[in-house]
């Protein structure tokens, strides 16, 4: 079983805004998000009615460069 929650795309923006990152962009249903000191520090999160999948999430933590451990303080689960 995964630690990894499944979120919507508001929670998963709320805890990477709060992890330093801003809005570039958004480009059809998906946004763009880079942090703020390091500009090598991306992610693209898609902007669905739907749960985003924990593969998905997986990934758009492997991008931000963000440990699941430090996601789930920012969001509030341990």
């Amino acid at each position: 079983m995964s630690i990894l929650p499944m979120l919507n795309y508001s929670a998963i923006v709320r805890v990477l805004l709060k992890a330093g990152f801003f809005v570039v962009r958004q480009k059809g249903s998906h946004v763009f998000l880079r942090h703020f000191k390091d500009h090598n520090r991306f992610a693209t999160v898609p902007r669905h009615t739907r749960d985003i999948s924990r593969k998905d999430l997986a990934s758009i933590l492997r991008q931000s460069k963000i440990p699941v451990q430090e996601f789930l303080r920012l969001l509030g689960k341990k």
